[in-house]
């Protein structure tokens, strides 16, 4: 048969083989599948390498290589290495893909490395029993028998199980043409690989081109160039797969996306409605204590006024004792005024800045209640706006609430830091702990800590919640300067989350 009817044959072989290596190349990186991606970089290799055999031995047929006659050594250990390389890595394919976890895959390199090593000792033990031109043909046909036609087939079953693969993933189509490439890939290790060339090595002394040629009437690189386009073909088009699944996953996540935002509008609805809810309680709570303490107090104090204003033309002593008792009553009635007001906005946060504010909440908390708290104030002190100041001394004032009636904590710690773009608060206590990813569920939020993040959220800054049971917690917020927003103080009252 003509050269260039070989040549042409061994062009689109290696075309094939070649084109599904660069397309692999390139859509390799958007599979998200660890397993599969893993697998499809050494068919890429082989892809490029065996199409540049191909292409190399269509250049020998025609006689254009460079020193062919006088360099043949070269050109011929050129050739069965790329061949066998090629193979190698088209053996690393199949029993990557057909390795069940990662544990197996890495195993799976022991295959092309026992393979590999198989080769090279018989083309040792080969070279000593042929010589001349024979060694060759001898060496081409082992390499064959070696490595290509396991390799041929090791990548078919692995394709069979990456069909079953894209089928459980509901990607039936791209299953089938996983199938298809499975059929390829057999058909091109079963009987292209076996009519290798002729050589003393048997059994290509009897099963060769020659006898395939005499069988079908056309040569049997023509059956290993369909076998590679069909191959090429059919894993080209499962690559789409990658696209399909990019797509889903885009896909997924706008959903996902969307069913958050209903959620956290739900919670922030549900947010508002506690807020308010907490406003009228705070305010029933400002009036009763205003009708029971202060109330009380104003009424017994015009008693008393009234009382020494009668005794006072009569017995003086006596008035003088009433308005001394008086006295008492109204600076204890001023004692609770100021601690009601204090209650609802410290005056040391607006007089005196965040960090007097901090420092005075800390020492009523030790007053009140037995939990020890210390206030560090660390970096360049800078001008806080009144909403960033004023949400963080109630982030504050929450979290050493929990501290003491959820946490059962003895000592917590206030850190209050300037940063460079940043303020950032800290409040650490020893208290029994919690699990964050329970509490800070939409589904069962805890509502103190949610309003903390809400607060964080609107100044343009983030919650960090650490926590775990027995080791109590730490609660950080993080607003940048210069932030405003529509948020004020009016929202939310200290209250146990």
């Amino acid at each position: 048969m003509e050269a260039w009817v070989f040549a042409t044959i061994f062009f689109f072989y290696g075309l094939a083989f070649f084109s599904m290596g660069l397309a692999i190349t390139l859509e390799i990186g958007r599979g998200s599948d660890a397993r599969l991606r893993h697998a499809l970089r050494p068919l890429a290799a082989f892809g490029l390498v065996h199409g540049a055999h191909e292409w190399l031995e269509m250049f020998q047929t025609l006689d254009l290589l460079p020193g062919q006659l006088t360099l043949p050594l070269v050109w011929h250990s050129l050739r069965i290495t790329l061949l066998a390389l090629s193979f190698l890595a088209l053996g690393a394919f199949g029993a990557s893909l057909v390795s069940p976890n990662d544990r197996f895959r890495r195993v799976s390199l022991v295959i092309p490395l026992a393979l590999s090593g198989l080769w090279g000792v018989g083309l040792l033990l080969l070279r000593g029993r042929f010589l001349g031109e024979q060694i060759w043909s001898v060496a081409d046909v082992w390499t064959r028998y070696v490595l290509a036609i396991p390799s041929a087939l090791l990548a078919s079953a692995g394709l069979i199980i990456q069909q079953r693969a894209f089928r459980q993933a509901g990607m039936a189509q791209f299953g089938r043409d996983s199938l298809w490439a499975a059929v390829a890939f057999a058909w091109y290790g079963l009987i292209g690989q076996v009519f290798t060339r002729p050589s003393p090595l048997p059994p290509s002394t009897i099963l060769n081109t020659d006898l395939f040629l005499d069988w079908f009437g056309f040569p049997v690189q023509l059956l290993r160039a369909a076998a590679a386009i069909v191959s090429a073909v059919f894993v080209t088009r499962f690559l789409r797969s990658f696209e399909v699944e990019t797509q889903r996953q885009i896909a997924a996540l706008q959903a996902a996306r969307l069913n958050e935002a209903e959620r956290r509008q739900a919670l922030r609805g549900e947010l508002f409605r506690r807020v308010v809810s907490a406003q009228e309680a705070e305010r029933t709570r400002i009036a009763r204590e205003l009708h029971d303490e202060t109330g009380q107090d104003l009424s017994a104090i015009a008693l008393g006024l009234r009382a020494a204003a009668s005794a006072l033309p009569a017995d003086s002593e006596k008035a003088s004792r009433h308005l001394r008792q008086l006295e008492g009553l109204v600076g204890r009635s001023l004692d609770e005024l100021e601690r009601l007001v204090a209650d609802l906005r410290p005056s040391q946060l607006d007089d005196l800045g965040l960090p007097a504010a901090l420092r005075w909440y800390a020492s009523q908390i030790q007053a009140r209640r037995a939990l020890k708290v210390s206030v560090e104030v660390l970096g360049e002190p800078k001008e806080l706006s009144t909403t960033v100041s004023t949400a963080l001394f109630r982030v504050a004032q929450e979290a050493l609430n929990n501290a003491m009636r959820h946490a059962e904590a003895q000592n917590a710690r206030v850190r209050l830091y300037y940063g460079a773009q940043s303020a950032s608060l800290r409040v650490e206590d020893d208290g029994k702990g919690f699990d964050p990813s329970r509490v800070m569920n939409l589904d069962h939020p805890s509502w103190g800590l949610m309003g903390m993040n809400e607060r964080a959220t609107l100044l343009g800054g983030r919650l960090n919640l650490r926590s775990q049971p027995g080791e109590g917690t730490q609660v950080e917020v993080i607003i940048p300067y210069h932030q405003e927003s529509g948020i004020g103080d009016e929202h939310t009252v200290a209250a146990g989350g």
